[in-house]
């Protein structure tokens, strides 16, 4: 494969790949890595953050990218804690963060570069995300705990207090204040607690549609048991649910809203054991642990 050296990649690009760093955080991710390259191969400062996966991913991604840095962790620290360790080698004044299971084009990216250029206040910019088949996923809104979201989607940029984090475009110095990830949160709502920071911190965060970005929904993680990654996520996403509660609402609400939540689970369990699903079946036995496991801090 060749790789272009970043002479090539800015006469490729335009210049604009100079000012950004792609960030991806890997686990088990060996299979969507040459989906990447498109983008990756013309991008001249990529870092891949590898959470100790046993598939050969950071070896692959040593492999197609001789240009990138890949942080080879040796052990699952968690999505924000991988993505912070990325952050601090950032040296550009942007960082395009890109889940492995999300694919955007070069002009893709260049798109958001230029909506920074134009919306210099903007501290996080997002494309619209997209399924495979090209329909438009909802990976943006207002802050869940501030008012309810409702409306059309968005026709042109828009200014938002929530996107998702399969594809966040970070303005490094916009940082400086808030912080990137707080990696109390292992998996999911991390990128809930970054926005709502942001967003409380006045920083804007804004939206542009016309910029897509292919989302393979939950296919960055294919391993030989798939049924403990489905576990895992029923059981990081019922914690952090509720670290999230407990730290934006009160200890005590936090306490309500497991005690409701291990009673649903646990009703449907033997449900969801009957209409037989292994995976669907695994996520909520990791749900139902995550809540009894959980311990309120403070």
């Amino acid at each position: 494969m060749s790789i272009p050296v970043p002479e090539e990649a800015d006469r490729l690009c335009g210049g604009a790949m100079d000012t950004v760093t792609v960030v991806v955080v890997t686990h088990e991710s060996a299979h969507c890595l040459r989906a990447l390259d498109t983008l990756l191969s013309r991008c001249p400062n990529v870092i891949i953050s590898d959470n100790g996966s046993g598939d050969g991913t950071s070896a692959m991604a040593r492999q197609f990218w001789a240009h990138a840095i890949v942080l080879d962790h040796g052990r699952n620290l968690g999505f924000g804690a991988a993505n912070n360790r990325a952050l601090a080698r950032v040296q550009t004044p942007f960082a395009f963060l890109l889940n492995p299971d999300c694919e955007i084009s070069v002009e893709g990216l260049r798109g958001l570069l230029q909506a920074a250029e134009t919306f210099p206040q903007a501290a996080v910019l997002a494309p619209q995300l997209v399924s495979p088949s090209g329909k438009p996923e909802v990976n943006y809104r207002w802050p869940q705990n501030v008012w309810a979201s409702r409306g059309p989607a968005a026709e042109g940029p828009l200014c938002v207090g929530f996107v998702c984090g399969a594809a966040m475009l970070f303005r490094m110095a916009a940082f400086r204040d808030v912080g990137f990830f707080d990696e109390q949160f292992f998996l999911y709502y991390e990128d809930d607690d970054l926005c709502l920071r942001l967003f409380r911190a006045g920083q804007n965060i804004v939206v542009v549609p016309s910029v897509q970005a292919v989302h393979h929904s939950r296919g960055s993680v294919r391993g030989a048991n798939p049924w403990r990654h489905e576990y895992g996520r029923g059981y990081h996403h019922a914690q952090s649910k509720l670290l999230f509660a407990s730290k934006y609402r009160s200890r005590e609400e936090a306490m309500r809203l497991r005690r409701w939540l291990v009673l649903t689970t646990t009703l449907g369990l033997p449900l969801r054991a009957i209409v037989f699903s292994p995976k669907l079946l695994a996520r909520m036995f990791g749900r139902w642990r995550g809540l009894i496991n959980w311990r309120a801090r403070g």
